[in-house]
């Protein structure tokens, strides 16, 4: 492992990134998991999760990732594949790995699921001997539930997506090294957005001109649907995507667009300042950073998630502001999920304990907001964390405001 970006290019002077060795190395890893979980199948909806098995990388529609591919993992051979019509020619043509592709309907229309189930979802379950199989899945609706009790009636239900998370949980060195590309790009963005920010300019057009160098250096998303730029007081609380607000003398900015690159998800995230700051929002910032320093300290193999939030709380409390945390988690796992677990912080019920592990990635982003302060106060940094023997390594290198710190 290079514990740096070496360049996104296929180059014949030096090895780089072999994803087809990548890829029958994360079908091994979930067939490894099934058979931990009691699974004969593995069908699965979720586009990460379908990119994880195949690399298949698909048109997108808002709101609808979750019904467009799907990937069917049995215990042996290829997995195979159900996309779009609008793919099919093209996965035959340029994907030599996946032998078996099937089209199919955006799986939402009771009609057309049922018809999928009793027509190729049934039929490929009794020609490889599984009408009674264990079929993990990891999301689907209702009607699929329903369609697969009625035409193989003895096939047993269970979860999937947990099969899959737990796969996915450990990062590969070959998706560190995605990893490090897409940060690096991540950190493209940042200094693109932080450059444009000007008196007078829109919040939009900051984003635009991030979402500009995201695709020139070859990067495929950006991390979350709705780039988010927050200048002023719109940083307290956080309005979480990019308006038509100018941008003010005196205004905060925060910058979180972040990168994807082949499949991998990379999230950094930094505050600028137009102009100079104010005392107060040097505080904000200075406590922000501080809580983001303790927590990369203690994210150690053996430490806990539970260990980093403290770290947070604290030095969020010894500047006088942890009740001004933000009501979410303080970071998340990821990689080929733009956000996957472990989570970090996480204030809901339910949240488990997880030790630090050698390969985990986080992306680590406490928020701090105050009201009514002039210019706002409201501050995040957010850094991509790679956990290893020796400690963290930190992926991002996107370089913090100093007139911020205090």
């Amino acid at each position: 492992m290079l514990g740096f970006a070496a360049g996104p290019f296929n180059a014949a002077y030096e090895q780089r990134i072999d994803f087809a060795a990548l890829r029958r190395k994360r079908v091994e890893r979930v067939r490894e998991e099934m058979r931990r979980a009691g699974l004969d199948a593995l069908l699965v909806w979720k586009d990460e999760n379908v990119r994880y098995l195949t690399d298949l990388r698909a048109q997108q529609i808002a709101g609808k990732s979750s019904f467009l591919n799907g990937a069917l993992l049995l215990g042996q051979g290829a997995p195979i594949l159900f996309c779009s019509g609008g793919e099919v020619d093209r996965v035959r043509r340029m994907m030599s790995w996946i032998p078996h592709v099937h089209p199919i309907p955006i799986m939402e229309d009771p009609g057309l699921i049922d018809a999928f189930v009793r027509h190729q979802l049934a039929p490929l379950f009794r020609d490889h001997g599984l009408s009674r199989a264990r079929l993990g899945m990891d999301a689907a609706p209702l009607a699929m539930v329903h369609a697969i009790a009625r035409h193989l009636p003895e096939v047993e239900l269970a979860d999937g997506d947990v099969v899959m998370q737990r796969a996915r949980w450990i990062k590969f060195p070959e998706e560190i090294a995605a990893l490090e590309e897409a940060t690096a790009i991540a950190d493209a963005v940042i200094a693109t957005a932080a450059a444009a920010v000007r008196e007078g300019i829109r919040e939009c057009e900051v984003a635009g001109e991030a979402l500009r160098t995201l695709l020139a250096l070859g990067g495929e998303y950006a991390h979350v649907m709705t780039p988010f730029v927050a200048s002023g007081e719109r940083m307290a609380p956080p309005n979480r995507f990019a308006t038509d607000k100018l941008i003010r003398y005196g205004d905060v900015v925060f910058i979180d667009i972040g990168a994807c690159w082949n499949g991998y998800y990379a999230d950094v995230g930094r505050t600028v300042v137009c102009g100079r700051p104010s005392p107060e929002q040097r505080r904000i910032f200075t406590a922000v950073y501080e809580a983001l320093q303790a927590c990369i300290e203690t994210m150690r193999p053996g430490r806990t998630n539970e260990e980093a939030a403290r770290a947070v709380r604290e030095a969020a409390r010894r500047h006088g502001l942890e009740d001004h945390l933000l009501s979410l988690f303080i970071g998340h796992g990821i990689g080929i999920g733009a956000n996957e677990p472990p989570y970090i912080g996480e204030p809901s019920p339910g949240a488990p304990v997880v030790e630090f592990q050698p390969g985990m990635v986080f992306a680590v982003e406490p928020l701090i907001w105050v009201e009514g302060v002039r210019g706002g106060g409201g501050v995040r940094l957010e850094e991509m964390i790679l956990i290893t023997e020796q400690g963290p390594h930190v992926m991002s290198r996107a370089p913090f405001d100093e007139r911020l710190l205090g």
